[in-house]
């Protein structure tokens, strides 16, 4: 039968970017970063590094496919998250406090044992995902996540431009 496999969840048309999906990685990165919290920008970009893990040197399969152009998900993908936390703020699996750092987000006690209810695949991918991108990129300054993602973010996606035989720009 073999294992779970980003390809056979990706080849299976499970519906990827939905808010309740999107939620869904939040809780499983706010409960891999619990007892920090986050803001709405760190968690765009991990969210960014959950699904597409593999633009990262040395990193896993990515559960998500590798398009052409995806750094550019990376421009749509906060108001997404945004959604997905107040779906999951409604809900009372994530909660929100007000800081002089601004908002942020961090787990609750209800947040772990949902995610150990959930047991599709993918799920299992997810978390595994999430608790690598908190361990490689949890300690990171605010600045230096975002002088990563500057310097990283026009090299993901850009590797189907070289592959087509198109000089590079």
């Amino acid at each position: 039968m073999g294992g779970v496999t980003a390809a056979r969840l990706q080849r299976s048309g499970y519906p990827f970017n939905t808010p309740l999906e999107t939620g869904i990685r939040m809780l499983a990165l706010l409960g891999s970063a619990s007892p920090s919290e986050c803001d709405l920008q760190r968690l765009s970009y991990y969210d960014y590094l959950v699904v597409h893990s593999a633009d990262v040197q040395g990193g896993p399969e990515s559960i998500h496919p590798a398009t052409p152009h995806r750094s550019g998900e990376f421009l749509v993908r906060r108001g997404l998250v945004e959604r997905s936390l107040l779906l999951m703020l409604s809900r009372g699996l994530v909660a929100r406090m007000f800081s002089d750092r601004g908002i942020l987000y961090l787990s609750t006690k209800l947040t772990n044992p949902f995610l150990e209810h959930l047991e599709a695949p993918y799920t299992k991918l997810l978390r595994e995902r999430a608790a690598w991108v908190i361990e490689r990129f949890g300690e990171m300054s605010d600045g230096e996540l975002r002088d990563y993602f500057r310097e990283h973010l026009g090299q993901w996606g850009a590797e189907f431009i070289r592959d087509s035989g198109q000089p590079e720009e």
